[in-house]
């Protein structure tokens, strides 16, 4: 069963999350603030977490930042109307998704199912991988990636934690390389079709990405911009 931890200031906007989530079969299970979520952390991990930005105490951007120090678990950030630049500070922090109050269920619902999709296959179904099943392996300029089992690894054999946006981002790359991939074609990649996605989180995950992988992130050797057309990955990709 999916685990939702709720983590949010507003007991109203917490009873309906909850109510709307349990509907669907889900687990779920709420938190006021920081202190409460991490109490709740330490007695179960969910499957993913939705965090209010705007809270008293500790911030969800604060939270966030704490939580990607030690962890890879999803995060959806729960927004004001026109706090895009809350919305871009969340992203560069380790948020995977975000979406806008006041909350429609079934965005939210769509929305989180995309994330585990991206997290584990089945993962929004409750369902676990088969071990039977074959991994899909790439191998570019020494880095090993494991397609199947979101396991990214530098030439050195150091795992590379990832967001399940960042590795989906790593994904399309890798099934591309050395094309031109348009920032329409990410966004779908990486977010899905939403009218109040926002282009320059494809920014932030491609600034996220190179930070992690290139030698010098400023001035990039694998993720490429084509001013005017998109992004490009220049390395030969392998198939092991």
């Amino acid at each position: 069963m999916t685990k939702v931890l709720i983590v949010d200031d507003d007991a109203d906007i917490r009873e309906l999350v909850i109510f709307e989530l349990q509907q669907m079969g889900w687990q779920a299970f709420e938190a006021s603030n920081a202190e409460e979520m991490f109490s709740a952390l330490d007695k179960e991990l969910p499957d993913i977490i939705l965090l209010d930005i705007k809270m008293p105490g500790l911030s969800g951007l604060e939270i966030t930042q704490r939580l990607r120090a030690t962890s890879n678990i999803p995060i959806i950030m729960m927004t004001g109307l026109g706090s895009n630049v809350d919305r871009i500070i969340g992203l560069e922090l380790g948020a995977d998704d975000y979406v806008v109050k006041p909350v429609c269920t079934r965005e939210l619902a769509a929305r989180i199912k995309a994330v585990l999709r991206r997290t584990k296959p089945d993962a929004g179904e409750s369902q676990e991988l088969s071990t039977s099943l074959t991994h899909d392996c790439r191998r570019f300029e020494g880095f090993f990636v494991d397609l199947s089992a979101h396991i990214l690894k530098s030439p050195s054999g150091r795992e590379i934690p990832l967001t399940s946006a960042e590795f989906s981002l790593l994904a399309a790359f890798l099934s591309a390389p050395r094309r031109v991939l348009t920032r329409d074609q990410l966004l779908e990649i990486t977010r899905g079709h939403d009218d109040q996605v926002f282009d320059r989180s494809i920014d932030v995950l491609i600034l996220r990405l190179r930070r992690k992988i290139e030698p010098n992130p400023h001035a990039p050797r694998f993720i490429c911009t084509k001013r005017g057309a998109g992004y490009i990955f220049n390395a030969d990709v392998e198939t092991l």
